[in-house]
């Protein structure tokens, strides 16, 4: 069974940095396309930053040039490194991956969260 386990959130003061972990562990053939995506209270998931297998990045209006992407390929992990941060950061952030399984076809699979909470 496929999973991404989401690490790094917590609390930090408006302007620190904090760094998010994607782990996908499983019986994984090949990662595809990966991504960041968040939540904050009443409002509907939104696109941070995506990053493709070859390393092109993508990111929303509101975090470029405060946030950056990554992933290993070999360690099947992805990264966001969030400086900066602002209140209106706040939200639970989910890990998205497009995962090919051995002998199966392409499918989607998201993480359980972690909650990122910026305040002073």
């Amino acid at each position: 069974q496929v999973q991404l386990v989401e690490t790094g959130g917590g609390l930090v003061q408006p302007g620190r940095s904090l760094r998010l972990s994607c782990a996908a562990s499983g019986p994984i053939f090949k990662i595809n396309d990966m991504g960041w995506y968040r939540q904050a209270p009443g409002n509907q998931r939104e696109l941070v930053a995506t990053i493709t297998r070859g390393g092109s990045t993508n990111y929303a209006d509101a975090v470029k040039d405060r946030f950056s992407i990554s992933r290993d390929n070999a360690k099947n992990t992805m990264y966001l490194q969030m400086n900066s941060l602002k209140p209106e950061d706040t939200a639970v952030y989910y890990c998205n991956a497009e995962v090919i399984r051995f002998g199966a076809l392409p499918s989607d699979y998201w993480g359980q969260g972690t909650q990122v909470t910026v305040s002073s």
